[in-house]
């Protein structure tokens, strides 16, 4: 039988504290569950969402059709992540834009939008408020949190901030901080909304406007980082999307032609920063990415969460030493990598493994040999489903 999700919504009166110092007040958090909460409360799975998702991470919405949750494929009836035994919650973060509280909400101590002005947030953050939504449905500890990319770090920062709430923590795809590098391309992907002349710095609600420039090149950098160099390969190539250049480009000269001597000279300004016409495939699929994400992606939104990705690090309070940092969790772990994904490479989940073996915990890492780059977590790759079926029918052993 179909899985029919169900969004909610939850409204907090009381402040949230902040790690920057501020406070949110008044907030609502969007949510979604699946499955049945047994009697004791000891089934309920917490899944955390990563950058562009949402707390619909399961299921379809009644009567509409692709409506399925990103992690669908992963969580429902008879699923690695079997909602006949499960009672999973998805909840999405103040500051998206899927229903919490967010940059384009309304500060209820200035009664204007929040837009630029909405605090910083963190992992940290996410995860108090997260806990509170559990508080409130009277779950006191966890089965599981899980998650993958940055919502994998929130399930690694839940074992530290609440040690004893969840008895078990799925890690995939993630990293204890972000490399230099993948700080790099998120700052990239920011420059190129806040220097889009629709920015208005931060506050475009107030001008009727979107940033949709910015934010279709934030999503085709965050994109590229996401596939495997042999995926784009092989679904893409140097395949051209006409056999023929745009006519209005002019001929390019032949090899060994000399446009000084009469040869056709092609517009090359024209041809190089032209914005309608594509000669590539990648290029009209990074540009269909790029104006799908820019429709129902909110910019403020992107980047409060790219900052809150580059913040996190555990380790920092401890010298910069991990194994000191994961000395208070008290869950058992499973991590998976995998092979292609450049972004959250293995080396960085074995990074994990090694500190928490130094603290003597119970681990059990995968890294899955996938060509599909960091995406990978999203697809359906049967020895990454059996990982995780395994597992969790582990977890679901102790319930009885």
């Amino acid at each position: 039988m179909p899985l029919i999700a169900q969004p909610q919504s939850m409204h907090f009166p009381e402040a949230l504290a902040l790690a920057s110092g501020a406070v949110l007040r008044g907030y609502d958090l969007a949510y979604e569950t699946y499955g049945a909460l047994n009697a004791d409360k000891s089934n309920a799975v917490l899944v955390c969402h990563a950058l562009n998702a949402s707390h619909h991470v399961a299921g379809s919405y009644a009567g509409q059709p692709r409506s399925e949750g990103w992690w669908d494929n992963m969580i429902g009836p008879g699923k690695s992540v079997d909602t006949d035994r499960f009672f999973v919650i998805g909840i999405n973060n103040p500051g998206s834009c899927f229903g919490s509280t967010g940059p384009m909400h309304v500060n209820p101590d200035t009664g204007r939008v929040y837009g630029a002005d909405f605090p910083v947030l963190t992992v940290e953050d996410w995860v108090n408020a997260q806990a509170l939504l559990l508080d409130r449905l009277g779950i006191a500890q966890l089965a599981a949190v899980m998650g993958g990319s940055l919502g994998g770090m929130q399930a690694l920062s839940w074992t530290l901030q609440y040690p004893d709430r969840a008895r078990h923590a799925v890690v995939v795809a993630s990293a204890p901080n972000l490399t230099a590098e993948n700080i790099a391309f998120n700052e990239v992907a920011r420059r190129a909304i806040v220097t889009d002349p629709d920015v208005h710095g931060g506050h475009y609600y107030q001008h009727g406007v979107v940033p949709k420039r910015g934010l279709r090149i934030a999503r085709m950098i965050g994109h590229i980082t996401y596939l495997s160099d042999d995926v784009m390969n092989a679904k893409f190539g140097r395949s051209l999307k006409a056999p023929t250049l745009p006519a209005a480009h002019g001929s390019l000269p032949p090899e060994g032609a000399d446009p000084a001597r009469g040869g056709p000279a092609p517009d090359l300004r024209e041809y190089l920063y032209s914005t309608q016409d594509v000669e590539f495939q990648i290029e009209s699929y990074l540009r269909y990415q790029g104006d799908k994400f820019s429709d129902y992606f909110d910019a403020n939104t992107y980047l409060l969460i790219t900052r809150a990705l580059d913040y996190f690090d555990p380790a920092r309070q401890h010298g910069g030493n991990l194994a000191q940092a994961l000395a208070v969790a008290r869950a058992r772990f499973l991590l998976v990598s995998f092979t292609t994904d450049w972004r959250f490479a293995p080396a960085r989940s074995r990074e994990m493994v090694h500190a928490l073996l130094e603290n003597r915990r119970d681990v059990s890492y995968a890294e899955i040999d996938a060509p599909h780059g960091h995406d990978a977590f999203l697809l359906d790759d049967a020895r990454y489903m059996s990982v995780v079926r395994s597992y969790f029918d582990g977890i679901a052993k102790e319930l009885q």
